[in-house]
C-alpha cells in the first residue's frame, strides 16, 4: 500500500491566502521527509471551501520544494478548463518535476463552481469525456486535431512539451458509482475513490473495477486509489474524543449546502447526471459519529488503523489518499504530530509486508 496526503487547501477565518500556501506547502515538505510516497491538490473556485483554482502553478512550485515524492491533482475539474491547456500544463510539470505528476481528474459536481463559469452541470459528463480524449490525443500523437461538440483545436497540432513519462502521466478518474466505475474499467483507467462514500461503497468499487477491467482484456496491477479521511491516536479511547472534539467545532453548513449541491439552476433539482449527490448536500452533509467512526473514517489507535488500512488494501486498492483534516482549523505543529504519528506507528506495518 502506497500512502499520499490530500491538500484541499481550505482557507479558515482569520487566514490570508498566502497562510493556507505556506501551511500546506510546509506540510509538502513535511510528506517528503515522513516518507510518503505522494501528494494530491484539489482544485475549487470563488469560495474558501478551497483556494487553490490552478492545480498546476502549486505544484511547479512544490516541484523545486520536493525531490521524490509523487505531484498528483485530486482532482482538475475537466469540464472548467480547456482541455488542450491542461495538457500543456499537465505535461510541463512532468517535465519540470523529472516525470512526477500524477493526474487525477472528474466531471466536478458544485453547480456555484459551473454557475460562476457559465457552463450548465448538466454537460459535466459529456464535457469531461471529450476534454478526456483531447488530452490523451494531444498527449499520446506527434500531431492531433479535434473537432467536438464543445472543444476544438483548430488547425492540426503538436503539443510543446510533451510529458516525460511515456506513454504520459498515469491517471485517475473520481468514481464510486457502478455505472461511472465501470465505464472507466472498460478502458482501463484506474478510479480514485471518492472520501464521502462508505466503506462498503469503495470495496465493491474496487471489485467491480478490477473484475470489469479484467473482462476487457486490461493488464493486473494497475493502482486504484482510494481517499479517506484519516486520523490515528495513541489508544481508541483518544481517537474518539478528539474525532467529537473535531466535529463540535466543525461548520458543517461550509460545505454541504446548496452551493455544493449539484443543482440545475433551471430546475431547482438535482443536475441532470448527479441524481446520486443529491440528497449528500441538500441534507447537510449529517452523519452520526457513529457511522463515521465504522463505514466512512480511517480512524483509532494504531492497530485498529492497521486493520482498516489492510482492509482497502485486500479490496484492491494500492493507494491510500489520506486527509489529515483538509477541514480541521489544526495549528501546524499539530498536523505534523498527526502526520509523523500516522508515519511512524501505520506506515512501517504495510513498508514490511512489501520488503
Amino acid at each position: 500500500m502506497k500512502f499520499s496526503t490530500f491538500h484541499l487547501f481550505h482557507r479558515f477565518d482569520g487566514q490570508s491566502f498566502k497562510d493556507v500556501y505556506d501551511y500546506h506547502l510546509e506540510l509538502i515538505e513535511l510528506a517528503e521527509e515522513l516518507g510518503f510516497d505522494g501528494v494530491r491538490l484539489a482544485e475549487h473556485h470563488f469560495r474558501d471551501y478551497g483556494v487553490a483554482p490552478n492545480l498546476f502553478t502549486v505544484l511547479a512550485h512544490a516541484a523545486a520544494r520536493t525531490s521524490r515524492l509523487r505531484l498528483g491533482t485530486g482532482i482538475v475539474v475537466l469540464p472548467l478548463h480547456n482541455p488542450i491547456h491542461v495538457a500543456e500544463e499537465a505535461a510541463q510539470v512532468d517535465v519540470l518535476s523529472g516525470g512526477r505528476l500524477d493526474l487525477g481528474i472528474g466531471r466536478g459536481y458544485q453547480s456555484f463552481e459551473f454557475e460562476g463559469f457559465g457552463i450548465d452541470l448538466a454537460e459535466a459528463r459529456d464535457r469531461f469525456n471529450e476534454a478526456l480524449e483531447v488530452i490523451l490525443g494531444l498527449w499520446t500523437r506527434d500531431t492531433f486535431q479535434h473537432e467536438g461538440k464543445f472543444y476544438r483545436t483548430g488547425t492540426e497540432v503538436a503539443l510543446a512539451p510533451r510529458p516525460l513519462q511515456a506513454p504520459h502521466p498515469p491517471i485517475h478518474v473520481a468514481a464510486v458509482s457502478p455505472e461511472t466505475v465501470t465505464m472507466y474499467a472498460e478502458r482501463g483507467l484506474p478510479i480514485l475513490a471518492d472520501p464521502a462514500a462508505p466503506f462498503r461503497k469503495v470495496v465493491d468499487a474496487a471489485a467491480n473495477w478490477r473484475e470489469t477491467a479484467a473482462r476487457a482484456g486490461h493488464p493486473a496491477g494497475a493502482e486504484l486509489v482510494v481517499a479517506r479521511s484519516v486520523y490515528v491516536a495513541p489508544t481508541v479511547e483518544q481517537a474518539r474524543e478528539d474525532q467529537a472534539r473535531f466535529e463540535a467545532a466543525f461548520d458543517r453548513s461550509r460545505i454541504f449546502n446548496a452551493k455544493s449541491a449539484p443543482i440545475d439552476p433551471k430546475t431547482g433539482k438535482a443536475a441532470q447526471g448527479f441524481e446520486y449527490y443529491q440528497d449528500r448536500y441538500l441534507k447537510g452533509g449529517s452523519v452520526t459519529p457513529d457511522f463515521r467512526w465504522e463505514q466512512l473514517e480511517v480512524i483509532g489507535d494504531p492497530a485498529r488503523v492497521i486493520e482498516q488500512v489492510t482492509l482497502l488494501r485486500d479490496a484492491g486498492f494500492g493507494n491510500l489518499l489520506c486527509d489529515f483534516g483538509s477541514t480541521r482549523p489544526m495549528p501546524l505543529d499539530e498536523m505534523k504530530k498527526v502526520m509523523r504519528f500516522f508515519a511512524a506507528e501505520v506506515m512501517p506495518a504495510f513498508r514490511a509486508q512489501e520488503g
